[in-house]
């Protein structure tokens, strides 16, 4: 292909890409598979690698990432971001109703919208490109984020349709609750401070200097706001603006109503501050706008915010209890996390009676005593926590919280690395709840998948001295563990804790010594994984393994040789180094190498066979011919993609034995064939058999979440 011909495709391909961006991203009504898409887009990389001054400042791939920014620009805003007025109560609504209609005597319409509870942006067109995006700041200038904003896939790079030559679109970057699980679950995981809320994630996220970690955190974006010079604008009012805004392939919320009155407002209002729970995202609140323009401008402004708009804040979902004590916990890497113990309350439909306090900075800032009442929130929170200390009630003597200096578990003096709020155990591998922590981690299903473990029997496998790391499991035999059996305490968050009796009978430790042998075979980037080593997590344990080979390879490496790797800077790269050091770690390493774990990568066969080519599969159930790994490895070497729910997007479903009813429920009534197992296997082979040369299927791994 010449130039001119790369040219010519370039731009057919980036406006076939863009055009699905918009069916999945802003219509969420997805018209080609993922496979193609895909495909679409690695031809397009491809083009752009060998032609790369044809690379087009609007391309598609410009989303994924890769830019460094070690500072960040302050830009001063064309148009001042001005803050709202905020009110707490319906009279204070009325109230802004009432001054308006004291200046504009004709009837006045409002846009009532959802008010995000994210961070503001700015968002520059010009000629239908996108060419900047810079924060709210102080209203009067902000800092200049338009690489990580590009990686947000619902944020349009060209506009379609017919656009003004310049003008600026004002909307609210947020993270779903989706992602925000996701991430914290990968925090915690990796011995991380999870981040507080939603929003916070989101800040902290919008300014990191490498826009490839942006792009991974799956932000979203949503436009409320048009702005250009006032000879410029076409549109009469606020909703007319909003609508070609969409059609222009902005993100614009569904969730908006055009109102006459202030019942019409109220009701809005109430409905969605009962319904703001069920939403993927948070809401504090409700805008409420004056929407003709012509109406705007004779309000006017305040020094700080429009007189034409105003702030509804919903109150947050608040109780108020004692603070009884206070707990310190220590995780799998030694950090040590403080909750509180109250006295049980009713907060947002269930019964709280711990909150977390973060950190020992959270602590001081509260200025918290013991027998305090305080206030608790779940809000937007995923965990409840206090946010105040209500002083009047405060007792007389009464003892301030303090933060431990050493380990509650072993006695071990904390530390606190440079740069960080939490406080650390050093005892890595002399703190119980480290050790069982990790040997947690080290089984679980994404690491060794050594199933029948869990429930407790960890705990009672370390207090019987039959297991202190995990190269111990390997020791471990039916003899050993039969008729072990111990009354743990289970807590369910209810008044009163409850025991459970756990029991090695015979199954179970059958099943466990089976599960132990077939542990054996797992492959090298997820023993790496199941080591447990600070910041290295799944994705990043594929990357070092495919890399470097071997762990052989890893130990011998320089901080430097593991730096080149993708995806791991300095932070990684020094706490693999810091792992290795340790004589104990390589003690336990040389006993796992005995025990026959894969500590060498797989050579992999790619498999010419790809029947299941362009399918996106969701597996669910139980099966008796494959493991769950060898599902995953066919599925993927066969050309198959594995998801996790089902979507109209699905091919079909995959279904073992215990299918959850719900998954049933769902492909049933969206059409989607069910297969059986030996249904699937039939259509495989019978593609498998016609090739005698495709048969082999070893060796591919892939990523899928099974769900029940």
């Amino acid at each position: 292909m010449n130039k001119e011909e790369a040219k010519t495709r370039i731009a057919e391909l980036s406006k076939i890409i863009e055009g699905h961006n918009y069916n999945y991203y802003i219509l969420a009504q997805p018209t080609i598979s993922d496979y193609d898409f895909d495909m679409l887009l690695n031809e397009l990389i491809d083009l752009e690698r060998q032609f790369p001054d044809l690379v087009l400042p609007d391309s598609p791939t410009q989303r994924v990432g890769g830019d460094i920014t070690k500072e960040f620009q302050t830009v001063r805003h064309r148009y001042p971001m001005l803050s709202l007025s905020n009110s707490y109560n319906i009279e204070e609504v009325k109230d802004f109703i009432s001054r308006i209609k004291k200046t504009i005597e004709e009837e006045v319409e409002f846009v009532c919208e959802l008010k995000f509870d994210g961070i503001s942006i700015s968002l520059t067109y010009e000629n239908g490109l996108f060419v900047k995006a810079v924060t709210r700041g102080d209203g009067t200038q902000g800092d200049d984020v338009t690489a990580n904003v590009k990686t947000i896939r619902t944020i349009p790079l060209r506009l379609k349709g017919d656009f003004p030559d310049f003008f600026e679109m004002r909307g609210e970057i947020i993270m779903p609750h989706s992602s925000f699980n996701s991430i914290n679950n990968e925090r915690e995981d990796l011995g991380l401070q999870p981040f507080a809320n939603p929003r916070n994630a989101a800040a902290g996220t919008i300014k990191l200097q490498d826009s490839k970690e942006v792009a991974k955190r799956k932000l979203d974006q949503y436009c409320y706001f048009m702005m250009m010079d006032d000879d410029k604008m076409i549109f009469k009012n606020h909703y007319e603006s909003l609508m070609a805004a969409k059609q222009w392939g902005f993100n614009v919320s569904n969730f908006m109503a055009l109102c006459k009155n202030i019942e019409d407002i109220e009701d809005f209002i109430n409905y969605w501050d009962e319904k703001r729970n069920e939403l993927p995202f948070d809401i504090d609140g409700i805008v409420i706008k004056v929407n003709d323009f012509r109406q705007r401008e004779i309000l006017g402004f305040t020094a700080k915010s429009p007189r034409w708009a105003i702030a509804y804040k919903f109150k947050a979902e608040e109780a108020h209890t004692k603070l009884l004590s206070v707990d310190f916990q220590v995780g799998r890497h030694g950090t040590i996390t403080p909750v509180a113990n109250l006295e049980p309350v009713q907060l947002a439909g269930t019964i709280v009676k711990r909150a977390t306090l973060h950190n020992a900075d959270f602590i001081e800032q509260l200025d918290l005593h013991y027998d305090d009442i305080v206030s608790v929130e779940k809000g937007g929170e995923i965990i409840p926590k206090i946010t105040a200390v209500d002083l009047n009630k405060r007792k007389e003597f009464s003892n301030k919280v303090t933060f431990i200096e050493k380990c509650p578990e072993c006695g071990t003096q904390l530390i606190k690395a440079e740069g960080e709020t939490a406080w650390y155990c050093p005892n890595t591998l002399g703190c119980p709840p480290q050790i069982k922590g990790r040997i947690e981690h080290f089984i679980s299903r994404k690491a060794m998948n050594i199933e029948s473990l869990g429930e407790g029997k960890v705990e009672v496998l370390f207090d019987n001295k039959l297991i202190n790391n995990y190269s111990d499991l390997y020791d471990l035999t039916y003899d050993k563990i039969f008729g072990l059996e111990k009354i743990i305490i289970v807590d369910n968050d209810n008044l009163e804790n409850t025991t459970r009796k756990v029991s090695f009978k015979e199954k179970t430790a059958n099943n466990i010594i089976d599960a132990i042998k077939k542990s054996r075979s797992v492959p090298f980037a997820r023993v790496l994984y199941a080591l447990g080593i600070k910041y290295v997590g799944e994705t990043t344990a594929k990357l070092i393994a495919k890399t470097m080979g071997s762990i052989d390879n890893i130990i011998n490496a320089s901080v430097e040789d593991l730096m080149e790797i993708e995806e791991v800077g300095e932070k990684i790269a020094l706490s693999i180094k810091d792992f290795f050091a340790d004589e104990r770690n390589i003690h336990i390493i040389n006993r796992l190498k005995e025990a026959g774990l894969q500590f060498e990568q797989e050579v992999k066969k790619v498999n010419s066979n790809q029947v299941l080519s362009g399918m996106n599969i969701v597996v669910s159930g139980v099966f008796s011919t494959m493991s769950r790994d060898e599902i995953k490895q066919l599925i993927e070497d066969l050309g198959g993609k594995n998801v996790s729910s089902i979507s109209s997007k699905t091919t079909f479903v995959l279904a073992g034995d215990k299918m959850g009813p719900e998954k049933r429920k769902k492909a049933e009534s969206l059409g989607i064939e069910i297969k059986s197992e030996a249904d699937f296997l039939e259509m495989i082979n019978a593609d498998i058999d016609s090739d005698s040369d495709k048969k082999d299927t070893a060796g591919v791994q892939g990523v899928l979440e099974f769900d029940f």
